[in-house]
This record gives C-alpha cells, sequence and structure tokens, in this order.
C-alpha cells in the first residue's frame, strides 16, 4: 500500500490498493509534502543522459469545491514538467475512498470501476493528453457536470497525470503518476453526523490511566462518520492540574482541514506538552462540526505518579504496616505485664 492524505493539502498523495481489486503495473512514486513533487520510480522516455529520473509537480495536492445540483463547474489543476526534456502526460480520473483511519486515500485504478457511492468520476468530463515542454507548466480545467438528480453530500475523485511513451504507442508510465485530489459537495439536506469512538491518553500507542513519567504522551482521539458528507471537525484541547491549565491547543484548525469521509472513521494523535511531575491530571476537549456547529464536549483524567514515589509510597506503607505491628505488640505486651502484677499482687 502506498501512503497518502486527503486531509492534508501539504501531505503525500500517493497510489493505494482498493481492497478486492488486483492492480498490475503501478510503480512506486513519492510526493515531496511541501512543493507537491513527485520522483519518478523509473526513468521514462525523457530521462537525461545521467539515468535521472523525470519529475513532475502538481498544484494544488488537494481542491475542495461546492457545484450546484444540475450545474457545470471547473477545478483549474497546474502539471510541471520540472526537467530539461519535453514529456506527454495523460490524465486519469480516479475515485477514491478512505483506505485508512489516518488519511490515506484508496484510489479505485480500474478505468472500468467508480465507488460504490460518493462517486465523482461519474461527473467528470475527459481529459487529453497534455505536452509539457521543458521546464514549462500548463494548466489543466477538470470540467464536473453535476445532474439534476444527484444527491447532496460529498462526492470524492482524483486526477493523475501519468507520462506516457511516445515509441511506445502512447502506453502510460504509471510509475510517474502524479495526483490532484478533489473534494465536492453537492449543497442541500445532506446527513452530517460524527461520533466521537475514541479519547484516550496514550503513551507509546499505549492506552492507560496512570504513567510513571510524562514522557511520549498522546491523545488518540477518533471520530466515525456516518453521515453523507465529508466532515472536518474543529476544537480546542487542554490539560488541567487542579484549577490550573498546563497545556493548550487548537484541533484541526490548519486549511484545508482534515477531512472525515462518510462511512469511514478517522484518527488524531495529538502530543501532550508541559506535563511534569506527581499529580492528576485532567484532559478536555470541545470539538465542533457541520453547518449546524454541532459541539461534542469529552473529558478524561489521568494520573502521573513517578516510580521514585511508588517506591516511597511502599516503603512508607512498610514503615506504617510495621509501626502498627508494633504497637500493637508492645499495647498487648504491658497487658499481659499488667496482668500478671495484678495477679501476683492478688496473694500477699
Amino acid at each position: 500500500m502506498m501512503k497518502g492524505n486527503y486531509g492534508n493539502g501539504e501531505t503525500d498523495v500517493l497510489l493505494n490498493r482498493r481492497v478486492g481489486e488486483s492492480i498490475r503495473g503501478v510503480g512506486v512514486l513519492l510526493l515531496a509534502a511541501a512543493t507537491g513533487v513527485v520522483l519518478m520510480s523509473q526513468p521514462s522516455f525523457a530521462a537525461t543522459a545521467n539515468n535521472t529520473a523525470n519529475t513532475l509537480k502538481i498544484t494544488p495536492i488537494r481542491t475542495d469545491i461546492q457545484i450546484q445540483a444540475g450545474t457545470t463547474q471547473s477545478v483549474k489543476v497546474t502539471i510541471t514538467n520540472l526537467t530539461n526534456s519535453p514529456i506527454s502526460v495523460r490524465p486519469i480520473e480516479n475515485d477514491f475512498v478512505a483506505g485508512d483511519e489516518r488519511g490515506t486515500p484508496a484510489l479505485i485504478l480500474d478505468a472500468d470501476k467508480y465507488a460504490p457511492t460518493h462517486s465523482l468520476k461519474r461527473f467528470m468530463a475527459p481529459l487529453a493528453d497534455v505536452v509539457l515542454p521543458a521546464k514549462e507548466s500548463r494548466v489543466v480545467s477538470v470540467v464536473m457536470a453535476v445532474p439534476k438528480n444527484a444527491q447532496a453530500g460529498g462526492y470524492f475523485g482524483a486526477v493523475r497525470f501519468a507520462p506516457t511513451s511516445p515509441d511506445g504507442g502512447g502506453q502510460v508510465n504509471l510509475s510517474g503518476s502524479v495526483a490532484s485530489l478533489i473534494l465536492m459537495t453537492v449543497p442541500g439536506p445532506a446527513t452530517e453526523k460524527l461520533n466521537l469512538t475514541n479519547f484516550d491518553i496514550q503513551q507509546n500507542g499505549k492506552t492507560g490511566s496512570t504513567f510513571q513519567t510524562s514522557d511520549n504522551l498522546s491523545l488518540f482521539t477518533r471520530f466515525e462518520n456516518t453521515g453523507s458528507i465529508q466532515l472536518g471537525p474543529i476544537g480546542k484541547i487542554s490539560v488541567k492540574k487542579g484549577d490550573n491549565v498546563v497545556y493548550s491547543t487548537d484541533f484541526n484548525t490548519v486549511d484545508p482541514r482534515e477531512m472525515t469521509l462518510p462511512d469511514s472513521a478517522r484518527r488524531w494523535d495529538i502530543p501532550l506538552k508541559n506535563i511534569d511531575g506527581f499529580g492528576h491530571y485532567t484532559a478536555l476537549a470541545t470539538y465542533t462540526y457541520g453547518t449546524k456547529n454541532q459541539t461534542i464536549e469529552v473529558t478524561k483524567s489521568f494520573w502521573i505518579i513517578p516510580m521514585s514515589v511508588i517506591i516511597g509510597a511502599i516503603i512508607g506503607l512498610i514503615v506504617l504496616i510495621l509501626l502498627v505491628v508494633g504497637i500493637i505488640l508492645l499495647v498487648r505486651s504491658r497487658k499481659r505485664h499488667n496482668q500478671r502484677n495484678r495477679f501476683g499482687n492478688g496473694y500477699r
């Protein structure tokens, strides 16, 4: 499986294997997070003399667009040839679904197949091949015609650009393809529903309520989207020790937001900082999502109890037990001594 992220425009968008489908002829591609540059795993027909692989750049990595049912709009995608040789690229339109719970898109690479629901590919007009001169860019308009009877909600697709070989009958080199994701919304009475299934304190990936140190603590939060539209929850997370706030951070407020697709789940791991020393802590969060600003509030308590405190408590408990036992033995000894004295005085 190749990794990507449909939530953040600065993260990788890579190919993935859809469950139950056999995908052949797809090579590895590496997408630079900040620039959208893809390095081909194998040289193609335009490779330079030193056998350096071709390089393409695509922007934007992700587009969010709203289109009314019964209308047509387009998304502009810029594809750049960063090499010193011309490249011919073929646009390929795909649907995608959630690949995992960390935002990895699973592209449906079969040209004859669509996503079972929320298919954007059905609305996308075919695209012609594009010739990219050396060191130049071209803007491609991805046209989407939404029928009048389209249901309100979210639709998801991607446009990939793959080099074609002029001396190979126009064969596509999938090993070097780059992708731009499109998340489309058809406005209307869509169902907006997120369920918070996890709000747990973890250390090195293990959930707990008592920890010996504050090292590598994180908040594991997970949402399930049971609605019909993609949702990007935002919020505020804080940690208190007693009445004092020791740490506070915003949740998912970077634009574009990370999204939870319908019929899928999404998890976040938020590092917790400024937590140090023995004590009782409480993590609090307020999440908001959807057009009606639905709110979820949740808290979770945990303890930091260092080993030194545990050892000291055990020693203190042992000392206390020994002290209590000693007092009891001393009291019993005095009682016996007093009883013998009283018994002996009775015969004088």
